[in-house]
C-alpha cells in the first residue's frame, strides 16, 4: 500500500526544504499565510514534531534538531510551545481558508497554532 500525497510540483529535496521552512516559520511566528496545498501538506509534516516536543527528553530534542538544524527552533518548541500544547491530544494546527490570491487566483490559507489564537478562545468562552 502506497501513501499518496501532494508533491507540490517539486522533487523530494526541494519539497523537504519547503516544508522545513514553512514549519520553521509556523513555530517561530505562530501563524503564516501560504497556499492551501502547502498548508495541507504542512500539517502531516509538523504535527508529529509537535507531538514529539511534548516529551522533554534529550532524544526528542536531538530528533527535532535533526529535522531543523536550528537551536532557536528547538528552544522555542521545547521551552514555550510544549507547555501550551501539553494537555492537547492532537490537532495543534488550524488551517483557515482565505480569499484567492489576486495575481494567479491560487487558493490561499492561514496556518496557525491552535493554542496561540486568543480570538477563538474568547468567542468560545463568551458563548
Amino acid at each position: 500500500m502506497s501513501y499518496v500525497f501532494n508533491h507540490l510540483g517539486r522533487d523530494k529535496d526541494a519539497r523537504k526544504a519547503l516544508l522545513k521552512s514553512l514549519a520553521y516559520h509556523v513555530i517561530m511566528k505562530k501563524r503564516i499565510i501560504t497556499t492551501l496545498a502547502k498548508a495541507k501538506a504542512l500539517r502531516p509534516f509538523l504535527e508529529p514534531i509537535l507531538t514529539l516536543s511534548k516529551q522533554d527528553a534529550m532524544a526528542a530534542r536531538r530528533n527535532v534538531f535533526a529535522v531543523f538544524q536550528n537551536k532557536e527552533v528547538v528552544k522555542e518548541l521545547f521551552n514555550h510551545i510544549s507547555k501550551k500544547i501539553a494537555d492537547r491530544q492532537g490537532g495543534y494546527l488550524r488551517i483557515i481558508k482565505l480569499p484567492s490570491r489576486m495575481g494567479d487566483n491560487a487558493a490561499m490559507a492561514m496556518v496557525e497554532m491552535v493554542d496561540y489564537n486568543d480570538d477563538y478562545k474568547r468567542t468560545a468562552s463568551a458563548k
